[in-house]
């Protein structure tokens, strides 16, 4: 925690529909003053943004960090300093880990190995399975940031398909729903008649997008919304891809809906066309759809169809990355440059940085129910990202702060910088370097 008051002068505060140049002072890890004429005394240590923007520090509700159990593709420490470098202040990680996060018992362990470990603040998820409803049905608020019950096989072996235990599910789990959609029979007929059509050979990339269909994420996307209907759940659908899904969510605040939706900054980003260079460095579960697609997604976030910007952060070695489809693993590595890639948007005139604050920070904090975070206000924890739009930065190898070494911006030059990262008042990342041991804290929810 910050052991001294820091000021943050001259900057363009974005934050709650708004752009404002005024001056917030940090003092023990909090907002202490948000005003044009703050107080400062001698102690204070002054940092000029004159001509940045701060911003809210992003809040990733969909991370896979890979630890316990999969830490040669990535560990909570690597990934976590990727986040810090790219403006994401906390995380929400994944359960589909080695052993899965399936048990209360486990769930807890997990937080004790985050502790010390995470450069930004920190929850888990507890993951559904078949028959874990009596630990679902025992959780409290705060041990778990939401249940995440993958609807479709994806990576980890952790496929909710028993029509009895979702039901059970939806209608006894006391906290947030997250889903990933996807109908795993639907998606295996695909790939046979794939392997079929392609005998011989290898199938290409490019049937990625066919074999996880339009209709294999619909199917199960409406599925999920239908019981969150019927049983009046707090559902989240993770990661939406295809324009057909959006008809089934609604276009108002997040405040009166119980049925909330989101994207992730890939499939904004690429579409199939994608598939010609990248290969299977962008696979990725659900799949990278069509420009039609994409167009629709990125309309449905600049309206309020779409409540939330994620990554679904997920690094996979690049020898497995590698293997030929369909045997390469589904994933890639995105923390460090979402941040850069929603500017990027910006400076295209895609999305305004009101948007963008609101979409990956105010939203999730108020989505979630996370506890004094999300906002630039005062008394809240001071989790903030100082932007410059008017420098550059080259994604190098040498940059790559991921424990898996590449990323799918390799080489690619996005048009504003990350200059300052803080964390509960204190400034862990500046000007490309991290200054001090993770200093993350576990994520309280109301």
């Amino acid at each position: 925690m910050s052991k001294q008051s820091i000021a943050i002068i001259n900057a363009n505060v974005v934050n709650e529909g708004s752009i404002k140049q005024v001056d917030v002072l940090l003092e023990s890890g909090r907002i202490k003053q948000v005003d044009s004429n703050i107080t400062l005394d001698s102690k204070t240590e002054i940092i000029d943004a004159k001509g940045m923007y701060l911003l809210p520090g992003l809040i990733d509700d969909q991370v896979h960090f890979r630890e316990p159990g999969l830490t040669h593709k990535g560990g909570i420490f690597s990934e976590s300093a990727a986040a810090i470098a790219g403006g994401v202040t906390s995380f929400m990680d994944m359960p589909n880990v080695n052993p899965p996060t399936i048990t209360r018992d486990l769930l807890s362990q997990k937080y004790q190995l985050a502790e010390g470990k995470a450069h930004a603040n920190y929850a888990f998820y507890l993951g559904a399975t078949n028959n874990n409803v009596e630990e679902i049905k025992s959780l409290q608020t705060g041990e778990a940031c939401g249940v995440k019950v993958f609807m479709g096989a994806s990576t980890g072996n952790m496929l909710v398909d028993d029509d009895d235990a979702l039901e059970k599910i939806f209608s006894e789990c006391p906290i947030l729903i997250a889903t990933h959609c996807e109908d795993t029979p639907s998606i295996n007929k695909n790939l046979e008649a794939k392997r079929e059509q392609y005998k011989g050979s290898e199938i290409p990339v490019s049937e990625h997008p066919n074999i996880r269909s339009v209709e294999t994420c619909y199917k199960s996307s409406s599925k999920a919304v239908g019981l969150a209907k019927k049983f009046g759940t707090k559902l989240h659908v993770l990661h939406l891809t295809t324009e057909k899904e959006l008809g089934l969510f609604d276009s108002k605040n997040h405040r009166e809906k119980n049925i909330t939706a989101e994207v992730c900054v890939h499939h904004l980003h690429f579409n199939d066309s994608s598939y010609d260079d990248l290969q299977q460095l962008i696979v990725c579960n659900p799949a990278i759809k069509t420009e039609n697609d994409q167009r629709a997604l990125m309309e449905a976030v600049n309206g309020d169809l779409l409540d939330i910007i994620a990554t679904d952060h997920a690094p996979h070695t690049i020898e497995e990355k590698s293997k030929a489809y369909p045997d390469c693993p589904s994933g890639l590595p995105l923390v460090q440059h979402s941040l850069l890639l929603l500017l990027d948007f910006f400076h295209q005139g895609k999305m305004s940085l009101e948007t963008i604050v609101t979409k990956t920070s105010h939203n999730v904090a108020e989505v979630y129910g996370l506890k004094d975070r999300g906002f630039i206000r005062e008394d809240y924890w001071a989790d903030l990202v100082l932007v410059d739009l008017n420098s550059t930065t080259e994604v190098t190898k040498d940059s790559i702060l991921y424990e898996c070494a590449w990323s799918p911006f390799e080489e690619q030059i996005f048009n504003s910088m990350i200059n300052k990262t803080f964390i509960n008042g204190e400034l862990i990342f500046n000007e490309g370097k991290i200054l001090s041991q993770p200093s993350g804290r576990r994520l309280e929810f109301v």
